[in-house]
């Protein structure tokens, strides 16, 4: 036999015996052939024999579940960044970009990725928008469904993410979705966003065809969705103590894997990707063949991908060198048999420039803004009035919606004296002109601005800050770079990250990228805003399918209700 290439002399993963076995492994046009002892294959002939001296092999990992815009990066910038981190497959759901422009946007990522070196498989988005009280660039509904998959190669149907609308509304836009999906496309998954639904709630998401959740996962809650069929992944801030000793001390393998959803530019090119998640269930004490299962045979047999995951006669030859022993720490990284990432060679990024259609580019049409468009107007007495308070607490993207009593003079609330800061959205695509303001507190910034077009999922304009001419000069900051991050402080920008791609991505290399990523998160951070992950914190301030109280252009949003509720709160027995 002749063959492309010949590894000899490593100790190579075997994911149906969880055992690693001294082989080579033999390799043409892409795929693996053979794997055996070096008399077993004695008779191969490669054109290249690459020595392995004695290194572990495993498969390239697979990450089932992630949104590229959620890096900030294109395409090709984000397949850079995956390879040297082990990644060689993904099944990415672009719903930020169909949030934005729609069936072409999720088009034009597609094409983005075709030629990157890395494996990007797509999720139909299915929650565009996430919920109809909000106002979006585009949508997605059945006939854009069919559409793609007609065109393109689509792997799933992304996270269902309005779960009340499952629950409580039979003839739903979400449910027509689904029920189309099972019965024109019954073999494909179907992934979910089910936070902290237990009992007959959860059984009837299960039924509706739902197959997953990847949220914020506890002990009780993992044990009720893997009794109910449900598959786990499991991303990082699911990872406490608690979570990874269930998944260690129970039969678990079949049941989930790791993911890792969103990777802020600063923590994927500092951190890494998947193998963060990796290592951190090798220091909480799981198995290193489980903790290698649970990134490649289980992520890649949930969606169904049955040509990778495990280095085996006729997979795609997709694996990784180990630099050490039961460690994610790679010497080499190879994609259909190729060197893709080398350890002791330098690897550089040169993106190309304007990836994108042209009006990609000029996706913000708002026109600069003025004070008067944060005063809140109150259409009631002077006087003191309930208001409701959306509440930050670092630690978690939920808020929680307390009652406070805030004074209103002249027809206008007056939040700047009191313990609250301001909370604004700005439709942004020229559709509607909606607009909404509400009040914030605690562990947010105490002084100057942020304004953001990177706000989940409608990327509308949202602005915080603790004055008005401070917010004023953060929202013209991004409308004049065509989207972006701003922070500012006495009028001045402290911290700008131009985002010019439909205002929620950059053409610029990673490494560029990131320094101003971290630049933004520490202008925030010193304004006062506490959050272990402060820009997911404030982009998901605009998230109505995260509960408890957000907003968006619709106004504020009572998450658990899926409805819109006033500012203000008129009590029961009249009066506020």
């Amino acid at each position: 036999m002749h063959v492309d290439t010949l590894v000899k002399n490593v100790r190579v993963y075997n994911a149906y015996t969880q055992q690693f076995i001294s082989s080579d492994v033999a390799i043409d046009e892409g795929r693996f052939v053979a794997i055996g002892h070096s008399d077993e294959l004695e008779s191969i002939q490669a054109n290249t024999i690459i020595d392995g001296q004695g290194q572990q092999m495993i498969p390239g990992l697979i990450d089932i579940h992630l949104h590229i815009e959620s890096s900030m990066v294109t395409p090709e910038t984000f397949s850079w960044a995956l390879l040297r981190n082990g990644v060689t497959t993904i099944v990415a759901e672009p719903h930020e970009m169909a949030n934005v422009f729609g069936i072409e946007g999720i088009k034009a990522m597609i094409e983005a990725s075709a030629a990157c070196t890395v494996d990007m498989k797509y999720a139909i988005p299915s929650s565009v928008p996430a919920t109809s009280l909000e106002t979006t660039g585009g949508a997605i509904g059945i006939a854009e469904m069919d559409e793609l998959m007609d065109t393109e190669d689509i792997q799933c149907l992304g996270e269902i993410m309005n779960y009340v609308d499952v629950l409580s509304k039979p003839d739903s836009k979400t449910n027509q979705i689904l029920k189309h999906f099972r019965r024109s496309y019954p073999a494909l998954p179907i992934e979910g966003h089910v936070p902290k639904l237990t009992g007959l709630d959860l059984h009837q998401i299960v039924a509706a065809g739902i197959g997953s959740d990847h949220t914020h996962q506890t002990r009780e809650g993992m044990e009720a969705r893997i009794k109910a069929g449900m598959f786990l992944e499991i991303q990082e801030k699911s990872m406490t103590d608690d979570v990874l000793s269930y998944l260690i001390e129970n039969d678990t393998r079949e049941h989930f894997c790791f993911v890792t959803d969103d990777v802020m530019a600063d923590s994927l090119y500092k951190r890494g990707h998947l193998n963060v998640l990796a290592n951190k269930a090798l220091a909480a004490g799981m198995k290193f063949e489980d903790v290698i299962y649970a990134c490649t045979m289980a992520p890649a047999k949930r969606m169904k991908l049955e040509d990778r995951g495990a280095i085996a006669p006729g997979k795609i030859a997709d694996f990784i060198l180990l630099a050490e022993d039961g460690q994610f720490v790679f010497s080499a990284v190879y994609k259909d048999g190729m060197l893709a990432f080398d350890a002791a060679s330098p690897y550089k990024q040169t993106p190309k420039p304007r990836q994108f259609p042209p009006h990609f580019y000029e996706s913000v049409k708002l026109a600069p803004l003025q004070e008067e468009d944060f005063h809140v107007v109150a259409d009631r007495q002077d006087g003191i009035h309930v208001c409701r308070v959306m509440n930050v607490a670092d630690g978690s993207t939920f808020t929680k919606e307390t009652q406070e009593r805030v004074p209103v003079a002249n027809g206008l609330l007056q939040w700047q004296d009191s313990d609250f800061r301001l909370i604004a959205t700005f439709e942004r695509y020229g559709k509607t002109g909606g607009r909404a303001h509400g009040l914030i507190a605690g562990d947010i910034l105490q002084r100057g601005a942020v304004a953001t077009t990177y706000s989940h999922d409608n990327h509308n304009l949202l602005v915080v800050g603790a004055n008005i001419p401070d917010m004023v000069c953060a929202a013209n900051a991004v409308i004049q770079a065509q989207g972006g991050c701003s922070v500012v402080e006495n009028g001045e920008v402290k911290a700008m990250l131009e985002l010019p791609v439909g205002g929620i991505l950059s053409e610029a290399p990673l490494a560029e990228l990131a320094p101003k990523v971290e630049s933004f998160v520490k202008a925030l951070t010193a304004l006062g805003y506490k959050h272990y992950n402060p820009i997911m914190s404030l982009s998901t301030l605009s998230l109505p399918v995260s509960p408890a109280l957000k907003i968006t252009d619709f106004g504020l949003i009572d998450v658990n209700n899926g409805k819109v509720v006033p500012l203000f709160v008129n009590r029961v027995g009249g009066g506020d």
